[in-house]
């Protein structure tokens, strides 16, 4: 066989179906963005006592919005800076998501996993291994594409993000008294919302803390790790990196569905069990 091999766009002597996983890919990735575009502007049903949606996590600014007297006293509670300044440009939409969820969808566009998945799923470049796709040279992340190299910035953003959801979790065991007024105190409880931000955050900790860049943060620049203090994290960060993509869409589904939760119970559709 003369090399190199040129094959047209998803051709292959491939037998088995490779066109599957990147079809599931496009799908998920798509039904995931979709949500959380909507659910990211809808400011609304975010909160439910002292459950809060990793959409909104850390609540920057908090609007009033017509809600219930309920909503608003936990959004208060949450808040870090307060309510809306009457200075902002009515024609900007509000929402506390839209404040805060560029770090995180930076972190996940950006990761190393992640690129070779959507790669494949959205411009079939390549559609998979050993599969024909449509461009004959291959130039690297250059261009436009150079913005990828921003993954190991975001990592240091994903990392705070992680603390301030660990945080919610904390939080997500104390329920108030009076829900209108947060300041007569709260009392501690387990409700299945407080499992459900835990999985959360442990989910989100297997995929961050797996990441390729803190990998390398750790262990590289280094000859020898075996001498090293850092070796232990090392040898941890690399046992996380072996399943990272399973970390990776764990992570994803939970963090949609941990926003589902919340945001039905404070809709009155599901009522939170509460455990203990």
């Amino acid at each position: 066989m003369s090399l190199p091999v040129v094959r047209g766009l998803g051709e292959t002597t491939r037998p088995d179906r490779w066109w599957a996983q990147p079809l599931v890919v496009l799908g998920v990735l798509s039904a995931f963005v979709g949500y959380a575009t909507w659910a990211g502007m809808q400011n609304n049903y975010y909160t439910y006592g002292p459950y809060l949606s990793p959409f909104y996590s850390p609540v920057l600014l908090y609007d009033t919005n017509g809600d219930s007297a309920t909503q608003n006293a936990a959004r208060a509670h949450h808040a870090w800076f307060g309510e809306k300044p009457s200075w902002w440009p009515w024609f900007i939409p509000f929402s506390p998501a839209a404040l805060i969820l560029i770090a995180p969808a930076g972190f996940r566009l950006t990761c190393y996993y992640y690129r070779g998945a959507y790669y494949k799923a959205f411009i079939a470049d390549p559609p998979a291994c050993a599969v024909g796709e449509g461009r004959k040279n291959y130039d690297g992340e250059r261009g436009w594409l150079s913005f990828q190299n921003l993954h190991r910035y975001f990592l240091y953003l994903a990392l705070l993000f992680l603390l301030v959801l660990a945080y919610d979790a904390w939080s997500a065991l104390w329920f108030p008294i009076d829900p209108t007024n947060w300041k007569e105190g709260t009392k501690f409880g387990i409700g299945v919302g407080t499992l459900v931000l835990t999985l959360n955050v442990v989910l989100l900790g297997g995929y961050t803390l797996g990441c390729h860049s803190l990998r390398h943060l750790i262990g590289g620049g280094r000859d020898s790790l075996a001498s090293s203090a850092t070796k232990p994290a090392y040898d941890c960060v690399s046992c996380l990196n072996r399943q990272h993509p399973y970390w990776a869409w764990a992570s994803l589904v939970w963090v949609g569905f941990s926003d589902v939760y919340v945001r039905l119970c404070s809709m009155g559709i599901w009522s939170d069990w509460r455990i203990l």
